[in-house]
């Protein structure tokens, strides 16, 4: 077998698909209460049919506590009031399939609230649901082991009442379920069964590849000079991950063959790992979210930002790119509810250069082998918010490392750059519908306040402007509906070595297309394949610069996609 042979699902829908993943708190609210609901997001279904997306991944609904905005779940069967109730979700949802488009759920199966039913019946020793989590007793009057938290902290919380410990790989209010029990996975395969026949079209599943630990819960490698042991090796990709995703396939998507879409959040997760996972034959996950393109500008964690380097980037990528060409498939993704606002991280999000350097991201990404994920406010190049001090941020993710940092004696002042350049709020600013007071968002005061920019960038001003990045986004998403060789074409690295300059080919048949994106904001020139110079120009993102001596000139951030046939 060749590399970049397309084996396996060729034809299967999510391909070609384009996904946009909506978070409901901040997309669109239609009772003025602040926060985003079900109704207000079924009112904008006709800006996804517009660009283009196939799929919408909403983000959490059910009933919560939010003290994860969602992701620590009370009940998954219902609603939270907060979006409107089931009746709204089928509202919603017989919408989006009106428009031809299916809607993928966030599965958060990990963790549950400490809130939902089972969790209150495994406080008691006795009861049958004790061991549906991670319960143990103390070790030397101290945590079960070392483990620290995500979210900072130890990964243990002890419950009075017992006088033992329960694991929580998050936040304490997010106590572990315990895989290893069949009844949780049963009941979680129930659950999922139960959204299915109700109409749903899959699941994006939530840090899916820490279902499994070690049953032994040994202490970690110490981290540093800090109290915490990385406890990674029992718990990513643990002992039996391949096992339960081919069991929830079997006994959940398999009843619904050529129907569904599959992706897992996996943080840590390899290639070659990632092979394995999305391996038509080995049938669990049609696709992963890997992280490791998102982690090259951590310095010694998340909070500490370093540059960009373009040629750890392509390497990043190219290898992803190589190591799924023949088994398995790619997610595309620079921004999601995680990560801050790819313009600002790897673009320039200043008046001059933000839409040019937000449509050469979004070129480069979307020629890649694999499924494009737009988020929300992408398609507008929205930028990341002006957080100036800690009172701005509400994220939890954030003020927890803000106070660790402050317990350790560093000053506010160093923390906060951390936070505004890598912090989850960036994301979860208010959808920018128009220049309105709240940009359209809602009548009443959001839960997080708008970008101030929104009075310039926004979609109603962005639909007027036919160079605008939403129209590019749609000009992008139609090309990859109507080319196949952007779906199936094998890939290519060009200039490896350049630290300004991201090109590659896409092959397949009698067509060829060379990508090039210009990562800096000065005018370089660079030497590509000879042929080019005359093919045709199928997308760009402003104009060109004449080549010179036979070299191509780029403009500041510029993208383009030309195409030969034969």
């Amino acid at each position: 077998m060749t590399p970049g042979t397309v084996t396996g699902k060729d034809d299967a829908w999510w391909r070609s698909a384009v996904v946009y993943q909506i978070y409901p708190r901040s997309f669109a609210d239609s009772d003025g209460d602040g926060i985003g609901d079900l109704d207000g997001i079924t009112g904008r279904l006709d800006h996804l049919a517009e660009l283009g997306a196939d799929v919408l991944w909403l983000s959490p609904v059910y009933p919560s506590p939010q003290d994860d905005n969602g992701y620590d779940i009370s009940d998954y069967q219902d609603v939270d009031p907060v979006f409107g109730d089931l009746a709204a979700f089928d509202r919603l949802l017989a919408a989006v399939h009106g428009r031809g488009m299916k809607l993928i759920m966030d599965l958060v199966v990990n963790h549950t609230s400490d809130e939902h039913p089972w969790f209150r019946e495994s406080r008691d020793p006795g009861s049958p649901k004790r061991d549906w989590y991670w319960w143990r007793p103390p070790r030397d009057g101290r945590e079960p082991n070392n483990w620290g938290s995500f979210f900072s902290g130890p990964a243990w919380t002890r419950d009075p009442a017992s006088d033992a410990y329960y694991l929580h790989l998050f936040s304490p209010k997010q106590p572990d379920l315990n895989w290893e029990n069949p009844e949780v996975r049963e009941a979680v395969y129930a659950m999922m069964r139960w959204w299915l026949e109700r109409g749903v079209d899959g699941f994006r599943m939530d840090v899916v590849n820490l279902l499994s630990k070690d049953p032994a819960l040994p202490d970690g490698e110490p981290r540093g000079d800090g109290p915490y042991g990385d406890g990674s090796p029992s718990f990513v990709c643990g002992p039996r991950i391949h096992e339960y995703l081919r069991e929830m396939h079997r006994e959940v998507m398999a009843r619904y063959p050529g129907r569904l879409l599959t992706v897992g959040e996996m943080p840590g997760v390899t290639v070659e790992q990632a092979r394995l996972f999305t391996d038509p034959d080995h049938a669990e996950l049609d696709m992963v979210f890997q992280f490791e393109h998102v982690g090259l500008d951590h310095g010694a964690h998340k909070f500490d930002p370093r540059p960009l380097r373009l040629t750890d980037l392509k390497a990043s990528l190219g290898r992803w790119q190589t190591g799924l060409a023949d088994v398995g498939w790619n997610s595309l993704y620079w921004n999601n509810h995680d990560q801050p606002r790819v313009v600002s991280r790897f673009g320039d999000d200043g008046p001059r250069h933000r839409t040019r350097s937000a449509t050469m991201l979004a070129t480069v990404l979307h020629l890649h082998r694999g499924t494009p994920y737009v988020y929300q406010g992408e398609e507008l190049g929205m930028a990341n918010a002006p957080l100036r001090t800690i009172e701005d941020f509400r994220d939890i993710e954030s003020l927890n490392h803000y106070a660790q940092a402050l317990r350790a004696g560093a000053a506010p002042e160093d923390v906060l750059p951390g936070l505004r350049a890598m912090g989850r709020d960036n994301a979860r600013t208010p959808m920018q519908w128009d220049g309105s007071p709240q940009a359209g968002f809602t009548t009443g005061t959001p839960w997080l306040p708008v970008n101030p920019d929104h009075t310039e960038v926004n979609a109603a001003a962005a639909y007027a402007d036919p160079d605008s990045v939403y129209h590019h986004y749609r000009r992008l998403i139609a090309l990859r509906h109507s080319e196949p060789a952007v779906v199936h074409g094998d890939f290519t690295m060009l200039l490896p070595d350049d630290e300004r300059v991201y090109a590659f080919t896409r092959h397949h048949g009698g067509t060829t297309l060379l990508v090039v994106g210009n990562f800096t904001g000065d005018t370089v020139s660079v030497d590509l394949p000879g042929g080019w110079e005359d093919a045709e120009l199928v997308l760009g993102n402003g104009p060109s610069v004449p080549a010179e001596d036979g070299r191509a000139v780029l403009a500041p951030w510029e993208a383009r996609v030309h195409r030969r046939v034969g």
